[in-house]
């Protein structure tokens, strides 16, 4: 079943997945890392002037990594803001997504902790660099592949 905002996409040629409706009812829609910045351009205009939130995840050991953007549209006298969920599926081997920081700015430290912890580069970011971890820091600690230093060995080393 498409939402409002899925068969708006549609009506005007602009290719993406409907990926159906979370829990709260909230649309939920897939767009491929080649066409997010401009779509994500076309969502700010067409009134998703808020994004709530970014986050990012692996979804399998050796699979896909996934960018979730909640965007809202937010309307003077309007007491239910539309909302809306966009996956941006990467692969592991080169994980580059768009930065959509340029369009919304709120964006920034959330793309940073994603790439800090997943390892997904945000491509046109102005600051694109760790922001949990040290800069010295070696792997991607939230993948489900990444194996931790051992710190007690380390230790002993020195």
């Amino acid at each position: 079943m498409q939402g409002r905002l899925s068969v708006w996409l549609v009506k005007h040629g602009i290719i993406h997945r409907s990926l159906g409706f979370d829990y709260q009812g909230i649309e939920t829609l897939q767009i491929k890392p080649e066409d997010w910045h401009s779509i994500a351009v076309i969502l700010y205009v067409y009134g998703y002037n808020y994004l709530r939130s970014q986050c990012a995840y692996d979804v399998a050991p050796g699979g896909l990594l996934a960018s979730v953007y909640h965007l809202t549209r937010i309307e003077y006298g309007v007491d239910q803001p539309e909302e809306v969920c966009i996956k941006v599926f990467a692969p592991r081997r080169n994980p580059r997504i768009p930065s959509v920081f340029w369009v919304w700015k709120s964006v920034d430290f959330q793309e940073r902790e994603s790439y800090d912890m997943l390892g997904i580069f945000y491509d046109n970011h102005p600051r694109l660099k760790r922001i949990l971890m040290p800069e010295s820091w070696i792997g991607w600690p939230l993948r489900k592949d990444y194996i931790a230093p051992n710190f007690y060995e380390i230790q002993d080393a020195h």
